[in-house]
């Protein structure tokens, strides 16, 4: 099986002896071609070429962002088709190996957060010829679209985001605790009192008043450390998106909102200052003045408006 790897030297947790063993442990098995992302938007370059090559497996080693990079490169590609029914006919199969400080994709797709541990899962993938389907999401917005595998934001989230990209433009790694300090730092200085945004669409009725936007193609959202953090635990890869919408950030409501999202959970929270939505196709967010936005934990600036669609069945992955 010719495969192309991709490696993002700059992970966050692995070093040049790692990827070396890891490199010949997958060269072993497939007809290995591997090259180093060396700047922004290099994956997606990497993996669109790889398409056009004939490759018929496209493998990652990094984070989030970098199979990020990977997946729109896919699917941008200028050759790629696409079925009748959305689903993908002969782009590349994904292939993931963990190397983030998250790795969020890789393990809502079962995989174990150690690449080590990880490389042999996605051997035995190969070897019993395991691949599943993936439905992803779409963010449109100001003429751009961009595609993602298990979130987006806008407004708090997405602020924290980027204050911990500008430390990690120091030098600094993102660690779970990293992101845990500035996200409590930083709202001590956001806005809890003017709401920016509302949500609607055509199925969805125009709902107002929201402060934090958090936008979901599976569960868990995010981790900290080892445990999930689930604000919409119902929503999967096999389904539309969901979204779970802030109304209020003082202390009180977020107080009551955090142990009914931190854990492994299959209820969706409660309260009456949250708008949720489950299995939607499409639905769009604007707001009054620009807000912070992420897409995969990258944080894209700011926005004032965006529409985010359901992609089913838009990937194969080797898992």
């Amino acid at each position: 099986m010719r495969a192309m790897l991709l490696v993002n030297p700059k992970a966050t947790t692995t070093n040049q002896r790692t990827r070396d063993v890891l490199i010949r442990a997958l060269g072993a098995t497939l007809d290995l071609t591997v090259e180093e992302t060396r700047y922004r938007g290099h994956a997606a370059q990497l993996s669109r070429g790889a398409h056009a090559s004939g490759f018929e497996v496209v493998a990652v080693l990094g984070g989030d962002g970098t199979i990020n990079e990977t997946v729109n490169g896919l699917l941008n590609a200028e050759d790629g088709k696409r079925g009748d029914d959305g689903s993908a006919v002969d782009r590349p199969a994904l292939l993931v190996i963990p190397g983030g400080s998250a790795n969020v994709f890789a393990r809502a797709l079962g995989l174990p957060n150690n690449p080590v541990e990880a490389v042999g899962a996605v051997l035995e993938a190969i070897r019993d010829g395991r691949r599943r389907t993936v439905g992803l999401g779409q963010a449109i917005w100001d003429n751009q679209s961009r595609y993602f595998t298990f979130c987006s934001g806008l407004g708090y989230d997405a602020e924290v985001i980027r204050a911990v990209e500008g430390i990690r433009g120091t030098g600094r790694k993102a660690t779970p605790t990293r992101y845990v300090n500035t996200a409590l730092h930083h709202y001590l200085s956001t806005d809890k009192r003017h709401a920016a945004m509302t949500v609607e669409g055509p199925d969805v009725p125009p709902t107002g008043h929201i402060f934090l936007a958090i936008i979901s193609n599976t569960s868990p959202w995010s981790y900290i450390g080892s445990r999930p953090v689930s604000p919409t635990p119902w929503a999967s890869f096999e389904t539309g998106l969901d979204l779970l919408g802030l109304q209020r950030l003082g202390l009180p409501s977020m107080a009551h909102l955090m142990p009914q999202i931190i854990g492994a959970r299959d209820t969706l929270p409660t309260g009456g200052h949250l708008v949720q939505l489950h299995d939607e196709k499409e639905f769009t967010l604007s707001a009054g003045r620009p807000v912070a936005f992420q897409l995969d934990g990258d944080y894209l600036g700011e926005v004032e408006r965006i529409t985010f669609r359901s992609i089913p069945n838009a990937l194969q992955v080797l898992v």
